[in-house]
């Protein structure tokens, strides 16, 4: 198929999600190298958003490419309740970065899944029915990821499953609570028991969590917020579940966002990194605590494809590439050189009002002013108020940067192959982008 015939048939045929179907103008990629894809006319892109903030790996890495081929003359598929190499090889793998003792893997096909299956694990475990999560949240597409997630992209398919409790967020530039950072006392935090004692402790089976939160403004929690919320899981006899889909294998700069404050969760769901995008994965982690008790107890879960033989081979192959390449360190190095540049173009644009990030897991949040902290966009904006957002998206594609711009923020979440060669020449497009922005205040 040319150009033309692929969008024709995508236009007419396909369903996208997440949007407007007549409003769609997608771009026709065609192959990707590293940090880069290009589309059906050449163009190259700078992918600041890793696609969907999973090709940590970069697109096409040989060793992961060449590890499906040969899984594939393999063994294409096996039943889930074999037992066969390239998942054992995974287990090992993964056992060697888990923190903890969170030693036990029950694979899925992607992050949504994975959530559903801890909520579902820690109901079973504790006999309590209640998750408490948080509002400016995703945690999957999914009925029960999507009563889990806060964002707007919720309410128009309620009701979900029963049982959810929502709470406050860690988002210090905007302090649901009013407070500043440290005489806020953690409130956060606070609040987060105070909510369990609302709810009745015996009740609530599960907090679940993003390790950073993500694709709803990337907010990094006060330093003591994670150990108390540790602590308070601990007290009340609640899991904590960190949902580390999209913060993990060394996003931040650690391998998973807990290990910035050296928590230990009771359960860590995972995809997106695991098989850096190359093939759908994902999995719940679960401490021994967790898993023995399904040792004489029925685990109520599992789908045909979950812990696919090619996918694990894929994740195996990923595994390798981390460590061999010294990702996980290399990206906690150059966060501190993108931290920087981002530093100095809030420094330079009054339309910035935020930076914020661990590792290459950053963000750009847009101000109409400083003082006010009014944002560019609103929260949950649509129709004309998206204009000035529509106006930098095309702006930074016709300088040949992808990324996600949703509402009042610019993502800069790289591959974490990515050189600084390339985060400076997509920080330059942004720059540019950012002296329009400054003109519309």
């Amino acid at each position: 198929m040319d150009k033309a015939e692929i969008r024709k048939y995508d236009r007419e045929h396909h369903l996208h999600s997440w949007s407007v179907q007549g409003a769609l103008d997608p771009i026709v990629i065609d192959r990707a190298e590293g940090s880069c894809f290009f589309d059906m006319d050449g163009k190259r892109y700078l992918d600041f958003s890793s696609q969907l903030m999973n090709l940590n790996t970069g697109h096409q890495h040989p060793k992961v490419v060449q590890a499906i081929k040969d899984q594939a003359d393999r063994l294409c598929f096996a039943a889930p309740g074999m037992s066969y190499l390239t998942r054992s090889q995974l287990v090992k793998a993964l056992m060697e970065v888990t923190p903890g003792d969170l030693n036990h893997f029950f694979f899925t096909l992607g992050g949504a899944e994975a959530n559903e299956n801890a909520i579902k694990m820690a109901r079973l475990y504790t006999g309590k029915f209640k998750i408490l999560s948080r509002y400016r949240s995703y945690h999957g597409a999914t009925y029960g990821a999507i009563t889990l997630t806060g964002d707007p992209r919720r309410p128009p398919v309620e009701p979900g499953i029963p049982g959810v409790i929502k709470i406050l967020d860690p988002y210090c530039y905007r302090c649901p609570f009013g407070h500043t950072y440290p005489a806020c006392n953690v409130q956060c935090a606070r609040h987060v028991e105070e909510v369990i004692q609302y709810e009745n402790p015996n009740t609530v089976a599960a907090i679940i969590m993003e390790g950073v939160v993500g694709s709803n403004g990337l907010f990094i929690p006060p330093p003591e917020y994670m150990p108390m919320v540790r602590e308070i899981c601990n007290k009340y006899n609640v899991l904590f579940i960190s949902d580390e889909v999209m913060s993990g294998f060394g996003r931040t700069g650690k391998w998973f966002a807990v290990d910035n404050w050296n928590v230990v969760p009771d359960m860590m769901t995972m995809a997106k990194g695991l098989t850096s995008g190359y093939l759908p994965l994902g999995g719940v982690a679960v401490s021994k605590k967790i898993s023995d008790h399904f040792q004489d107890k029925m685990l109520w879960g599992g789908l045909t494809y979950n812990a696919h033989p090619l996918c694990c081979g894929a994740a195996v192959a990923t595994m390798q590439v981390y460590h061999e390449e010294k990702l996980v360190e290399r990206t906690a190095e150059m966060g501190g050189f993108l931290m920087d540049q981002l530093n100095a173009l809030k420094e330079k644009h009054p339309s910035v009002g935020d930076v914020r990030g661990l590792g290459l897991f950053t963000i750009i949040e847009l101000v109409k002013d400083r003082k006010t902290r009014e944002p560019l966009v609103p929260w949950n904006a649509a129709g004309a108020d998206l204009a000035i957002n529509k106006e930098i998206n095309k702006r930074l594609l016709a300088g040949g940067v992808y990324t996600f711009v949703r509402w009042n923020w610019i993502f800069v979440v790289p591959p974490l192959v990515i050189t600084k060669d390339e985060l400076v020449e997509g920080l330059n497009v942004i720059d540019q982008t950012l002296t329009w922005a400054d003109g519309q205040l």
